[in-house]
């Protein structure tokens, strides 16, 4: 019993902490308090400390620095910003090959290779897309007897709508005398409407300028992407009234006849039409 009195009054001792200056020894601060009221302090204090500690460890991003897992959601997250970017990459680098061929289609500095595949319709066209792309023989064999059906077929339905380059219904872009026309053998991609100076260029179809500038060797130049992957270009123009990224109609002027560039030795257009990177012929749909 008086152990446990000795203790109390142990605690309930005053002491004053006191806080000089070391030169001077000048009293800067002082606190009295009982030893009680110290290790209540102190106890308090380290339950604080502790409680903080583990909020900030499990509500913040640092339980995963300092454990080394991940929840589902971050996960997820992670996963999905790899496959966006993956798919951004991709992106770009069909971006990459598509401008790449757009220039090239636009100085005219096509293989030969590409020379020997004209397209006159959709129906090759679309071959060219799954070129790539591996066909099982069970696929192979429906085709052959869908072919070989449709070409006994006397009941064909006449009023379905036809698909492919062939239904579109093209605009002229100038009215003139065609000097040399479509040859791929002498890569010469389309066709030379000669006529007056200062003639208005028309859309040949609604679509979005992906291409308007200046090059040494075709002049001033538009691109106009159509749908189903189609291209039409307007060459040697004297003056481009539309911008990239613009978006126009069909029989809307685009440019003025000139004779720009290297290539040109008069007033004329060089007007190029371009399906699935392949060029065809334009005097086989519009007449000019």
């Amino acid at each position: 019993m008086s152990k446990n009195k000795r203790l109390i009054d142990k605690l309930k001792e005053k002491y004053k902490l006191v806080i000089l200056n070391d030169d001077t020894f000048e009293e800067k601060a002082s606190f009295n308090a009982s030893l009680w009221y110290l290790i209540i302090g102190t106890a308090a204090f380290a339950i604080l400390f502790i409680f903080l500690t583990i909020t900030t460890i499990k509500f913040t991003p640092l339980r995963e620095y300092l454990s080394g897992n991940t929840d589902a959601s971050s996960k997820k997250e992670i996963i999905a910003a790899y496959s966006k970017a993956d798919s951004l990459q991709q992106l770009a680098k069909a971006n990459e090959v598509y401008l790449k061929n757009l220039k090239n289609v636009i100085n005219g500095n096509i293989g030969q290779t590409q020379a020997k595949k004209p397209v006159n319709d959709n129906s090759k066209a679309t071959d060219s897309i799954v070129l790539n792309q591996k066909i099982t023989k069970e696929e192979k064999d429906l085709r052959k007897m869908i072919e070989s059906e449709g070409k006994f077929d006397l009941n064909e339905d006449d009023s379905k709508p036809k698909t492919g380059i062939s239904s579109y219904t093209f605009f002229s872009p100038l009215r003139g005398q065609i000097t040399q026309g479509f040859d791929l053998k002498k890569q010469h991609f389309g066709i030379d409407i000669a006529t007056r100076k200062n003639e208005n260029i028309k859309a040949t179809l609604d679509g979005t300028v992906v291409f308007a500038n200046f090059t040494s060797e075709t002049g001033y130049v538009i691109a106009i992407q159509h749908n189903n992957n189609l291209i039409s270009f307007y060459k040697h123009c004297s003056v481009l009234l539309k911008k990239a990224g613009n978006f126009v109609r069909v029989g809307e002027v685009i440019a003025v006849v000139g004779n720009s560039g290297e290539y040109s030795s008069g007033p004329h257009l060089h007007f190029e039409l371009w399906l699935n990177g392949t060029a065809v012929n334009p005097k086989n749909y519009m007449t000019f």
